[in-house]
Protein backbone atom coordinates (compact mmCIF):
# COMPACT_ATOMS: atom_id res chain seq x y z
CA UNK A 1 0.00 0.00 0.00
CA UNK A 2 2.26 2.71 1.37
CA UNK A 3 5.21 1.59 -1.73
CA UNK A 4 2.47 2.50 -4.18
CA UNK A 5 1.26 5.66 -2.67
CA UNK A 6 5.35 6.60 -2.36
CA UNK A 7 5.78 6.63 -6.15
CA UNK A 8 2.30 8.65 -6.34
CA UNK A 9 3.51 11.08 -4.22
CA UNK A 10 6.64 11.31 -6.76
CA UNK A 11 4.82 11.78 -9.59
CA UNK A 12 2.71 14.60 -8.35
CA UNK A 13 3.30 18.25 -8.22
CA UNK A 14 1.49 19.70 -5.06
CA UNK A 15 1.52 16.19 -3.22
CA UNK A 16 5.03 16.04 -4.26
CA UNK A 17 6.04 19.01 -2.49
CA UNK A 18 3.58 17.85 0.71
CA UNK A 19 5.72 14.76 0.95
CA UNK A 20 8.62 16.87 0.89
CA UNK A 21 7.53 18.64 3.28
CA UNK A 22 6.41 16.28 5.75
CA UNK A 23 9.78 14.42 5.47
CA UNK A 24 11.47 17.72 6.81
CA UNK A 25 9.47 17.83 9.22
CA UNK A 26 10.62 14.47 10.53
CA UNK A 27 14.04 15.43 10.60
CA UNK A 28 13.37 18.74 12.30
CA UNK A 29 11.25 16.96 15.06
CA UNK A 30 14.39 14.57 15.19
CA UNK A 31 16.68 17.52 15.90
CA UNK A 32 14.25 19.10 18.16
CA UNK A 33 13.90 15.86 20.09
CA UNK A 34 17.75 15.41 20.10
CA UNK A 35 17.71 19.22 21.40
CA UNK A 36 15.85 18.52 24.43
CA UNK A 37 17.26 15.82 25.83
CA UNK A 38 20.39 17.44 25.74
CA UNK A 39 18.95 20.03 27.21
CA UNK A 40 17.39 17.99 30.37
CA UNK A 41 21.21 16.71 30.94
CA UNK A 42 23.29 19.83 30.56
CA UNK A 43 25.13 20.95 33.69
CA UNK A 44 23.93 24.03 32.84
CA UNK A 45 21.12 26.23 30.82
CA UNK A 46 22.21 25.60 27.12
CA UNK A 47 20.79 28.23 24.22
CA UNK A 48 17.59 27.04 23.46
CA UNK A 49 15.17 28.07 20.09
CA UNK A 50 13.19 25.66 20.90
CA UNK A 51 9.69 28.13 20.43
CA UNK A 52 11.09 29.48 17.31
CA UNK A 53 11.63 25.94 15.91
CA UNK A 54 8.21 24.59 17.06
CA UNK A 55 6.62 27.76 15.15
CA UNK A 56 8.43 26.23 12.13
CA UNK A 57 7.08 22.51 12.79
CA UNK A 58 3.41 24.43 12.54
CA UNK A 59 4.53 26.43 9.54
CA UNK A 60 5.50 23.40 7.60
CA UNK A 61 2.30 21.53 8.82
CA UNK A 62 -0.10 24.15 7.33
CA UNK A 63 2.19 24.30 4.43
CA UNK A 64 1.41 20.63 3.95
CA UNK A 65 -2.48 20.85 4.21
CA UNK A 66 -2.47 24.20 2.14
CA UNK A 67 -0.71 21.55 -1.00
CA UNK A 68 -2.98 19.11 -0.17
CA UNK A 69 -6.30 21.48 -0.67
CA UNK A 70 -4.69 22.75 -4.01
CA UNK A 71 -4.04 19.00 -5.14
CA UNK A 72 -7.87 18.52 -4.63
CA UNK A 73 -8.73 22.08 -5.97
CA UNK A 74 -6.31 21.81 -9.16
CA UNK A 75 -6.53 17.72 -9.90
CA UNK A 76 -8.48 16.44 -12.30
CA UNK A 77 -9.04 12.94 -10.46
CA UNK A 78 -7.68 14.51 -6.82
CA UNK A 79 -6.31 11.26 -4.58
CA UNK A 80 -8.22 11.83 -1.44
CA UNK A 81 -6.67 8.73 0.02
CA UNK A 82 -3.45 10.50 -0.45
CA UNK A 83 -4.16 13.26 1.28
CA UNK A 84 -5.65 12.12 3.97
CA UNK A 85 -2.76 9.76 4.48
CA UNK A 86 -0.39 13.09 4.44
CA UNK A 87 -2.72 15.08 6.76
CA UNK A 88 -2.48 12.44 9.55
CA UNK A 89 1.47 11.66 9.53
CA UNK A 90 1.81 15.74 9.95
CA UNK A 91 -0.60 15.99 12.93
CA UNK A 92 1.62 13.40 14.22
CA UNK A 93 4.46 15.14 13.65
CA UNK A 94 3.54 18.34 15.10
CA UNK A 95 2.41 16.87 18.16
CA UNK A 96 6.56 15.12 18.90
CA UNK A 97 7.19 18.74 18.35
CA UNK A 98 4.57 20.02 21.15
CA UNK A 99 6.06 17.40 23.45
CA UNK A 100 9.49 18.13 22.62
CA UNK A 101 8.63 21.36 23.83
CA UNK A 102 7.64 20.15 27.14
CA UNK A 103 10.59 18.25 27.86
CA UNK A 104 12.29 22.03 27.63
CA UNK A 105 10.43 23.54 29.81
CA UNK A 106 10.78 20.56 32.17
CA UNK A 107 14.13 21.24 31.66
CA UNK A 108 14.02 24.43 32.65
CA UNK A 109 12.30 23.91 35.90
CA UNK A 110 14.52 20.94 36.88
CA UNK A 111 17.47 22.02 39.37
CA UNK A 112 21.04 20.95 37.74
CA UNK A 113 21.41 18.17 34.87
CA UNK A 114 18.78 15.40 34.85
CA UNK A 115 18.97 12.71 37.71
CA UNK A 116 16.59 9.36 37.69
CA UNK A 117 18.96 8.04 40.71
CA UNK A 118 17.87 4.36 40.72
CA UNK A 119 15.39 4.49 37.07
CA UNK A 120 18.48 6.86 35.77
CA UNK A 121 19.58 3.31 33.88
CA UNK A 122 15.59 2.77 32.49
CA UNK A 123 15.26 6.14 31.45
CA UNK A 124 18.67 5.87 29.52
CA UNK A 125 17.36 2.56 28.01
CA UNK A 126 14.24 4.44 26.50
CA UNK A 127 16.24 6.78 25.37
CA UNK A 128 18.72 4.84 23.19
CA UNK A 129 15.61 3.03 21.70
CA UNK A 130 13.75 6.36 20.64
CA UNK A 131 16.98 7.69 19.22
CA UNK A 132 16.76 4.26 16.91
CA UNK A 133 13.42 4.75 16.09
CA UNK A 134 14.17 8.42 15.55
CA UNK A 135 17.16 6.82 13.15
CA UNK A 136 14.64 4.93 11.16
CA UNK A 137 11.31 6.69 10.30
CA UNK A 138 12.53 8.74 7.51
CA UNK A 139 13.98 5.35 5.86
CA UNK A 140 11.20 3.50 6.59
CA UNK A 141 9.34 6.11 5.19
CA UNK A 142 11.31 6.53 1.75
CA UNK A 143 12.09 3.06 1.39
CA UNK A 144 9.40 2.24 1.93
CA UNK A 145 10.85 -0.43 4.39
CA UNK A 146 8.19 -2.51 6.62
CA UNK A 147 10.47 -4.26 7.79
CA UNK A 148 11.99 -0.68 9.66
CA UNK A 149 8.04 0.12 9.92
CA UNK A 150 7.71 -2.98 12.09
CA UNK A 151 10.63 -2.19 14.50
CA UNK A 152 9.65 1.26 15.55
CA UNK A 153 6.12 -0.40 16.33
CA UNK A 154 7.53 -2.82 18.02
CA UNK A 155 10.12 -0.54 19.96
CA UNK A 156 7.27 1.57 20.50
CA UNK A 157 5.33 -1.40 22.57
CA UNK A 158 8.54 -2.07 24.82
CA UNK A 159 9.10 1.44 25.87
CA UNK A 160 5.23 2.24 26.32
CA UNK A 161 4.86 -0.74 28.74
CA UNK A 162 8.51 0.09 30.58
CA UNK A 163 7.17 3.44 31.42
CA UNK A 164 4.02 2.22 32.79
CA UNK A 165 5.64 0.03 35.27
CA UNK A 166 8.24 2.81 36.19
CA UNK A 167 5.41 5.18 36.44
CA UNK A 168 3.19 2.59 38.63
CA UNK A 169 6.62 2.09 40.52
CA UNK A 170 6.62 5.83 41.50
CA UNK A 171 3.10 6.15 42.21
CA UNK A 172 3.36 3.61 44.74
CA UNK A 173 6.65 4.71 46.24
CA UNK A 174 8.33 1.64 45.36
CA UNK A 175 10.80 4.06 43.38
CA UNK A 176 12.32 7.34 44.44
CA UNK A 177 10.38 7.08 47.71
CA UNK A 178 10.78 10.31 49.80
CA UNK A 179 12.45 12.32 47.14
CA UNK A 180 9.45 13.91 45.95
CA UNK A 181 10.92 16.83 43.41
CA UNK A 182 13.23 13.51 41.19
CA UNK A 183 9.75 11.14 41.42
CA UNK A 184 8.03 13.86 39.75
CA UNK A 185 10.91 14.66 37.26
CA UNK A 186 10.86 11.58 36.17
CA UNK A 187 7.64 10.76 36.25
CA UNK A 188 6.63 13.61 33.94
CA UNK A 189 9.79 12.80 31.00
CA UNK A 190 9.05 9.38 31.18
CA UNK A 191 5.32 10.40 30.08
CA UNK A 192 6.68 12.99 26.99
CA UNK A 193 9.41 10.03 25.92
CA UNK A 194 5.85 7.82 25.97
CA UNK A 195 4.16 9.98 23.57
CA UNK A 196 6.63 11.10 21.60
CA UNK A 197 7.12 7.46 21.07
CA UNK A 198 3.72 7.12 20.35
CA UNK A 199 3.50 9.65 17.86
CA UNK A 200 6.94 7.85 16.03
CA UNK A 201 4.82 4.67 15.76
CA UNK A 202 1.94 6.41 14.33
CA UNK A 203 3.79 7.71 11.72
CA UNK A 204 5.54 4.18 11.63
CA UNK A 205 2.08 2.60 10.83
CA UNK A 206 1.05 4.43 8.01
CA UNK A 207 3.60 2.32 6.12
CA UNK A 208 2.22 -1.22 6.77
CA UNK A 209 -1.49 -0.16 7.36
CA UNK A 210 -4.36 1.33 5.04
CA UNK A 211 -5.26 4.83 5.83
CA UNK A 212 -8.37 3.69 8.24
CA UNK A 213 -5.63 1.46 10.78
CA UNK A 214 -3.18 4.68 10.89
CA UNK A 215 -2.28 4.70 14.54
CA UNK A 216 -3.56 1.06 15.00
CA UNK A 217 -1.44 -2.31 14.97
CA UNK A 218 -1.53 -3.66 12.01
CA UNK A 219 -4.20 -6.43 11.05
CA UNK A 220 -2.74 -9.70 11.76
CA UNK A 221 -0.63 -8.72 14.42
CA UNK A 222 -1.03 -9.81 17.77
CA UNK A 223 -2.05 -6.76 20.79
CA UNK A 224 1.32 -6.73 22.36
CA UNK A 225 3.27 -6.69 18.62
Amino acid sequence: MWKEIVTLFRSQGPLQEAYDEAILMLRASHDMFDHAVKQLHAEGALESDIYKRDRQLNKYERSVRRKIVTHMSVSSKPDINLGLVLTAIVIDIERIGDYTKNIVELAGAVPGPFDGLELHGEVAEIEKNMARMFDDIVPALEGPDEARARAIIGSHTIIASKVDDQVRALCASEALSGRSGHAVTVALYLRYLKRVSAHLKNVATSVVNPYYRIGFREKGSSPSG
